[in-house]
């Protein structure tokens, strides 16, 4: 990376566990990838109190800290926002920060509604100098990376059907108290909007394009542990999003799948997995093992015990393209370095290179897709 190049300024809002993982691989970005086309620094932390401010200063290195979102929008040297809040949040702070000029990456989902991601989209398309991402991070693991290409080359032949899920087991103790995630009012919605939009989303990446478009069919939407304690007295207090979600698509060209979201999965930790269907051959994917993607080539032919015909495991491990320099590539791969690559591609978008990554339309779409489980659920619920 040359020493001449641009430095743009970087300001989080929120600095939970996710504003740490995006100052991460901001901090990372040099020793990951040369040459870059942007160097990136971390100016401003906004947080809830000024406690937390200052932690986040320290341990991240930032330059200031502060509990005022203006203050950070209005900073000269800030070119850069970065939406690590709660749900509920995301509609006022990326206004404003589209209204103050900057670039914009928003961890999902965009907004709590559709019709705010509707107004923030629009918004933003009154700026198309400006760089507006998502953080849709399955999409950049060297093993879906591959299966993209895979399908784009036609490995799959005419794709007949899917099913993928993201299954976590975080919230499966009773006990576990109810936060703004478990209140419709701040989150939007349970699993389905707090892991489906991530499946949602990588399943329409990889097969909108040679299936045509995603339309819900129809949804389960569970909640089957509707009390959890307040954080504060213990009381019992009503859950009003979904656990459980079971989602049936169809593509425009006529394809079924199934998408599944849980934070009930007992016996898993962070499950994100497809399986795909085709004429000439199948592809899968488990996030727990995310250094391979699983391929089977039907044109092989059949032969005496089996012949050579198989599913392959393909050893993506961590072969991301240039400029990726750290200079091992066949170590295992770590799940923060979809989010370093993810963050990448924003930055090199800001540097010049094709806008192809996971947009603010992405996320409208997905926001869609939320809304449209949502109501065939509800009309389920209400005819039964």
């Amino acid at each position: 990376m040359s020493h001449s190049a641009e430095t743009r300024g970087v300001g989080i809002v929120g600095f939970g566990f996710i504003g740490k993982v995006h100052a991460f691989a901001h901090r990372s970005l040099p020793l990951f990838y040369n040459p870059l086309p942007l160097r990136t620094k971390l100016v401003g932390v906004c947080t809830a109190t000024a406690e937390s401010g200052e932690k986040a200063k320290e341990s991240a290195d930032f330059a200031f800290a502060t509990t005022d979102v203006d203050e950070l929008l209005a900073h000269p040297d800030i070119q850069i926002i970065h939406c690590c809040t709660p749900n509920d949040a995301h509609h006022n702070l990326l206004l404003k920060a589209i209204r103050a000029g900057k670039y914009i990456y928003s961890d999902k989902p965009l907004t709590k509604t559709v019709a705010e991601a509707e107004e923030v989209f629009s918004a933003s398309q009154q700026h198309p100098d400006k760089i507006y991402r998502m953080t849709f991070n399955y999409r950049f693991a060297p093993a879906t990376l591959r299966a993209k290409e895979l399908i784009e080359e036609g490995f799959l032949g005419e794709v007949y059907h899917f099913r993928a899920a993201y299954l976590h087991a975080g919230y499966i103790d009773p006990k576990r108290p109810r936060t703004w995630r478990t209140d419709m009012s701040r989150s939007g919605g349970g699993a389905i909007m707090d892991l489906g939009v991530h499946i949602y989303d990588l399943m329409r990446h990889l097969l909108e394009p040679v299936t045509g478009e995603f339309t819900v069919r129809d949804s389960i939407l569970q909640t089957r542990i509707p009390f959890r304690p307040d954080p504060k007295t213990g009381e019992p207090l009503p859950v009003d999003v979904d656990d459980i979600a079971i989602v049936q698509v169809i593509t425009a060209n006529g394809v079924p799948g199934v998408i599944e979201a849980s934070r009930l999965a007992t016996g898993v930790q962070d499950e994100l997995r497809f399986e795909i269907h085709g004429s000439r051959g199948a592809i899968s994917f488990n996030l727990m093992e995310p250094n391979w993607l699983t391929v089977y080539d039907a044109t092989i032919p059949e032969g005496s015990l089996g012949g050579s015909r198989g599913a392959q495991c393909i050893e993506c491990v961590t072969r991301y393209p240039k400029p990726y320099s750290l200079g091992a590539t066949k170590n295992t791969l770590g799940w923060v370095q979809l989010h370093i690559h993810c963050l990448f591609d924003f930055v090199n978008a800001i540097g010049g290179a094709p806008d192809t990554g996971p947009t603010f339309a992405d996320g409208l779409i997905a926001q869609r897709f939320v809304a449209e489980c949502q109501r065939h659920a509800n009309r389920v619920t209400e005819e039964t």
